[in-house]
């Protein structure tokens, strides 16, 4: 079973190349996946350079000229990147006898978004109010999406690992987020819909319409706001026509159309350029991140709610990422076996776990969950993050592998 290590480049940079890779090859896996393209955040990092880590949005390479010149939209360049630390890590990697996968976040960039506010999404009350969510319908944006998967593949990594090519949710979309309101699952579902002008032509395109949908979910949150009770229960179609009506519903599910086209111009940018691509559906991270309890509902049937067609992308991308946020190694399993039933027996599933705390507090539970995988048909087993956990953490998964 193929697997590999998340790895950022302050990880690298911080305790040094071949001390970094001497620890991974020590844990059995076969290969690292490095952060080449990152989004803002603070880590605790217990075995780093620094204790606590500044991440800052941008890649970690120079942006190709023949692939950026010309576009609205370029990444910022992390410190250090002239120093070609992918590079580094592709040669001594390569030495090595592992792979390297090149993560890149997409979608999500902040610096981005506040210098070009309209390129992120645009709410039912016509509020700019997520700066880090770059709406997957604008042209300049999938343009630079499309650009990005070809720089980070031109690094030689074996694939591209693609985070945030997709819709986010409005619980995520600035730092820090206060509401005073009661909002419940179906206000922030609405709240976090786009209704961008090219989000609506796309969706009147398909015959929904998008104004009327506008209308129904700016009157629903609305009322919220203005002191009405939320509705409880987790976001289903079927609670959400009952709660906003039919049109709120319809315009939802055509924004998988938005995602299967752009995932399909990355993938094939990405594969022009050598490399293959690793969709990465976050559903499983909205839903279990914060403490290893997802809601009831599987990640694989909540995938919609970000845009994401699992059949649809089953057919385009070679490989399909999941993050298996749970403590209970039963629940990873459901997880797993919703989404392998969804892409089909033909397509790589790639499995990523985290092998501390919140959802692992033991090498038994580890252990666990990666026989669950297994047995429920993932193909790789992923492990995050290499620098955000103590090392007797990550001294849990050479035996976790081996069992």
């Amino acid at each position: 079973m193929d697997s590999s290590l998340y790895v950022y480049v302050e990880d690298v940079r911080g305790e040094g190349l071949e001390e970094v890779l001497d620890r991974v090859a020590g844990y059995g896996v076969a290969g690292v996946t490095v952060a080449a393209a990152c989004h803002g955040a603070r880590d605790v990092t217990p075995h780093g350079g620094s204790r606590v880590t500044i991440r800052r949005d941008g890649v970690h390479f120079t942006p190709p000229e023949d692939l950026f010149g010309g576009l609205r939209l370029v990444p910022p360049v992390q410190e250090g990147a002239e120093q070609e630390p992918l590079a580094a890590l592709r040669l001594a990697t390569a030495a090595r006898g592992l792979r390297l996968h090149g993560w890149a976040v997409f979608l999500r960039n902040t610096t981005l978004g506040l210098a070009n506010p309209d390129v992120t999404v645009r709410n039912c009350f016509g509020d700019r109010g997520s700066p880090a969510d770059l709406c997957p319908s604008h042209p300049d944006v999938r343009r630079y999406a499309v650009a990005l998967g070809r720089a980070v593949a031109r690094q030689g990594v074996d694939s591209v690992v693609a985070e945030a090519l997709h819709f986010a949710t409005f619980g995520h979309g600035h730092h820090p987020e206060r509401s005073s309101v009661p909002l419940g699952p179906m206000d922030v579902f609405l709240l976090g819909l786009c209704f961008c002008d090219f989000c609506m032509r796309r969706a009147s395109d398909l015959g929904v319409k998008a104004e009327v949908a506008r209308e129904e979910c700016a009157r629903v949150a609305g009322g919220v706001l203005d002191g009405d009770s939320p509705a409880q229960g987790e976001v289903t179609r079927a609670a959400l026509t009952a709660y906003a009506g039919p049109e709120v519903v319809a315009y939802a599910r055509a924004r998988s159309e938005v995602v299967t086209s752009l995932v399909s111009e990355v993938s094939t940018a990405v594969a022009a350029e050598g490399s293959s691509m690793v969709f990465l559906d976050a559903t499983g991270w909205f839903k279990g991140q914060a403490d290893g309890l997802p809601s009831a509902a599987l990640a694989a049937h909540d995938s919609w709610q970000l845009g994401v067609d699992l059949v649809a992308l089953g057919d385009l991308v070679p490989s399909l990422g999941v993050l298996a946020y749970a403590r209970d190694a039963a629940r990873v399993a459901d997880d797993v076996g919703a989404y392998r039933r969804s892409t089909g027996r033909h397509r790589e599933l790639r499995v990523v776990l985290r092998p501390g705390l919140p959802d692992t507090d033991s090498a038994d539970r580890l252990d666990a969950k990666v026989r669950a995988v297994r047995a429920a048909g993932g193909d790789a087993i992923d492990f995050y993050a290499y620098g955000l956990v103590p090392y007797p953490v990550l001294d849990r998964i050479p035996g976790a592998l081996s069992g």
